[in-house]
Formats: structure tokens, C-alpha cells, sequence
């Protein structure tokens, strides 16, 4: 059972901004290392650098991975362990730890040493914005759950805009670790808003970590999980490769590469909020037509990727659709969950990351394959397809068992 103090409207609005800050922050320190790998490859590994520039850069790639993995491993672990407790006290060690990792980042020596604090940094990720859901979902009212998430997730999308492509410039510009400069000052501003402006909740101190994970002997709860898994993963596979759309399939300079996913970003903005109104209205609707629609979207990408002006619209749409889904995940994994609510909201986030190397995987091996730059959109329509089926498959369980319940 938790709880928590009720706050106007006004307070609302600063904790979400609050949180949205350290979602933002997150943004950042996920995607920022994108676009500086040559310069990472160059500081670390010098040597190799120098000789093997690629094999060099892929090494560099490790650190991303590595985020990742830290993703997936922190999110339900920490949440499993941290549900007990009160909600803003844990939000807030969990600002703190992104922010002592994001510093160790800047000052770590040697690539060993920044491949740990770059798994370090990964391992709050999903707790955080699991907790911050959670938090964020009882400050609107139940019947504005998917609003108030989205607004906090807000800050994640508008960091793809504006956070990634100004930490690129600047790590391009002074240095790699600049980038990560800026990341912690985000965090310790989120730090600070946080402590200020986050309500009282409390938790269950009746929770245990083994009693949180019964939540895994839901089968729901693994439909959910497939869901953005795999169906997210379409939007992975297309925005993995979008420098290689622009530049190859459309044959466009390479000044068009932010432009292009500017344009990605913009779209993820504007469907977050979106998205988060349908989720309000109906999560099981907004999760088969964002899917079927992101489906589409990647086939409009496809298409249009030999024109390069075309495809940046398009990019925009695709942004604008695969966003609609992401409140209407969390909110599904909520309610299948149960009293499980604290490592529901962290398990969205290891299926998004999940996602993620599911569809840079499949798009990359396409690309092997031999069929084209533009086969990662493809790929990316039967992912999407794939994930529509089983949100399907998961619905008409739900309705059989409450049939049987009956």
C-alpha cells in the first residue's frame, strides 16, 4: 500500500518538471555517445586508433552497449529492492547516483575505467524513470495517468532535439568529455528541483525483493514486455540507421544527418504528449493502432528514402507515431502488474533497451545480408507488425480469462 500527499496544481506541474529534467538529463547521457565514438576511440585508444581507425571506433561502440546492458540489469533489480521505501527519498538516490557516475565518466582515465562508469550510469536508468512514473502517474489524478507520464517523458524526447545534437557539437568542438560535463549539471539542477519539489509518497515497507518478483509469474506481464521489445524495436532499427538513409540511400551530404534526426526528434516530442492523452482514453486501442501505424510509418520511410527532403518529413512522421506507444506501455505493464507497480514501471524501461538492441541488431543484419540501406525500414514494418500481434494475442488472453474468471 503507498501514499501520498496531495499537492495543487501548481505543485504538480514543478514535480513533473522536476522529473523531466532528470529525463532529460538521461536522454543525454544515452544518446550523446552516438556522435562522439571518433572522438572517444581517438582519446582512448589511441594506438589502435591510429592503425584501425574502424576497429578502433567499434571498441569505442562497447561503451554503448555496456550503457545499455547497465539499463537492463539496474531496472528491476533496483526496483525490486527500492519499492519499499519512500518514493521521493529513492527518486532522489537515484538522481544522485546518475550524477556521481556521469562526473566518474568525465574524469575517468583510461577506456576501462569509463566502459565501468558508463555501465554504472546505465544502472539507475530504468529504476529512475520506473520510480518517476510511478510518482508522476498519482500527482494528475488516475484519470490523467498517461498525461502526467508523458509530460515527464517529455524531457527524454526533448533532449533528443536539442540535448544530443548540442552535446555533440560541444564534445566535437572541446572534447568527448565536455559532453558528460554538461550531462552532470543537468543532474545535479534535476537533483536540486527534485529535493524541492518532489511530494511525499510513501512506500510499502512490507515489500520484499523476492515478493516483487513474483511480478515475472504474470503471463501479462511478459506480453507487456514482448511488446516493447519487439515492437519498439522497429523504431530502433529505423533510428539506428538514419545516418546511412540520409547519406546512402538518399545520397544527401552528411550536414543533413542532424536535420534528419532533428526532424526524428521533433516528431517523438509531439507524439509523447499525444500518446499520452490516447493512453488516457484507451491503452489497448493506442497500443494496436501505434503499432500498426508505426508499421506503416516505416514503410513511408522505405519508400521515400531515394528523396532526401521527403524523408526527413517522413522521419518526422515515424518519430511522431512510434512515440504515441511509449506512455501506453508503461500504463499497460501498471495494470497488468498489480501490486507490483514499482518494478512494472522499471520493466518498461529494460524492454525498451531490450528493444533497442533487438532493433539495431536486425537492421544491422540486414544491411549484412546485402539488401540495402534502406532494409532496415523494412525490418523495422514487421517488427512493428510483430508487436501489434502480440499486443493482440495478449488482449484476447486477458478477455479469455476474465471470461473463465467469470
Amino acid at each position: 500500500m503507498t501514499s501520498s500527499t496531495p499537492v495543487s496544481r501548481g505543485a504538480a506541474t514543478l514535480a513533473l518538471l522536476s522529473l523531466a529534467i532528470g529525463a532529460f538529463g538521461i536522454g543525454m547521457t544515452e544518446f550523446v555517445s552516438m556522435g562522439l565514438l571518433p572522438g572517444i576511440a581517438d582519446d582512448l585508444l589511441p594506438a589502435l586508433y591510429a592503425t584501425r581507425t574502424e576497429d578502433a571506433i567499434a571498441r569505442a561502440g562497447l561503451l554503448i552497449s555496456l550503457y545499455a546492458l547497465g539499463v537492463v540489469i539496474g531496472a528491476p533489480t533496483i526496483a525490486g529492492f527500492a519499492s519499499r521505501f519512500p518514493r521521493r527519498r529513492v527518486v532522489l538516490a537515484l538522481v544522485a547516483a546518475l550524477l556521481l557516475f556521469n562526473a566518474l565518466t568525465v574524469v575517468a582515465p583510461t577506456f576501462e575505467l569509463v566502459a565501468v562508469a558508463r555501465f554504472l550510469s546505465g544502472v539507475p536508468h530504468g529504476a529512475f524513470f520506473g520510480m518517476g512514473a510511478l510518482v508522476a502517474s498519482e500527482l494528475l489524478g488516475p484519470e490523467r495517468r498517461g498525461h502526467a507520464v508523458a509530460l515527464m517523458m517529455t524531457g527524454l524526447t526533448v533532449a533528443n532535439v536539442v540535448g544530443v545534437p548540442a552535446g555533440t557539437f560541444l564534445g566535437q568542438a572541446v572534447g568527448w568529455r565536455a559532453a558528460y560535463v554538461v550531462v552532470a549539471l543537468v543532474f545535479a539542477l534535476a537533483l536540486v528541483m527534485c529535493a524541492r519539489f518532489l511530494p511525499a509518497q510513501a512506500g510499502d515497507p512490507n515489500r520484499t525483493f523476492r515478493h516483487e518478483l513474483r511480478v515475472f509469474l504474470i503471463p501479462q506481464v511478459w506480453f507487456a514486455i514482448g511488446i516493447g521489445a519487439i515492437g519498439f524495436g522497429a523504431f530502433f532499427a529505423v533510428y539506428s540507421y538514419v545516418a546511412t538513409l540520409v547519406t546512402e540511400a538518399a545520397g544527401a551530404p552528411e550536414w543533413l544527418v542532424p536535420f534528419a534526426l532533428m526532424a526524428l526528434g521533433l516528431g517523438m516530442v509531439v507524439g509523447n504528449l499525444f500518446g499520452g492523452r490516447l493512453a488516457d482514453i484507451s491503452v489497448t486501442r493506442t497500443l494496436v493502432a501505434g503499432l500498426v501505424g508505426m508499421s506503416a510509418a516505416s514503410v513511408v520511410v522505405a519508400i521515400l528514402s531515394s528523396w532526401a527532403v521527403a524523408l526527413v518529413v517522413a522521419l518526422f512522421v515515424f518519430g511522431f507515431i512510434a512515440q504515441l506507444i511509449n506512455p501506453a506501455i508503461q500504463l499497460r505493464l501498471f495494470d497488468v502488474a498489480h501490486e507490483h507497480q514499482a518494478l512494472a514501471g522499471a520493466l518498461n524501461h529494460s524492454a525498451l533497451n531490450i528493444g533497442n538492441s533487438v532493433g539495431a541488431a536486425v537492421g544491422g543484419a540486414v544491411i549484412a545480408a546485402g539488401l540495402g540501406y534502406v532494409a532496415p525500414a523494412w525490418a523495422g514494418a514487421v517488427l512493428a507488425c510483430a508487436g501489434a500481434a502480440i499486443a493482440l494475442a495478449s488482449f484476447v488472453v486477458d478477455r479469455r480469462s476474465a471470461r473463465v474468471a467469470a
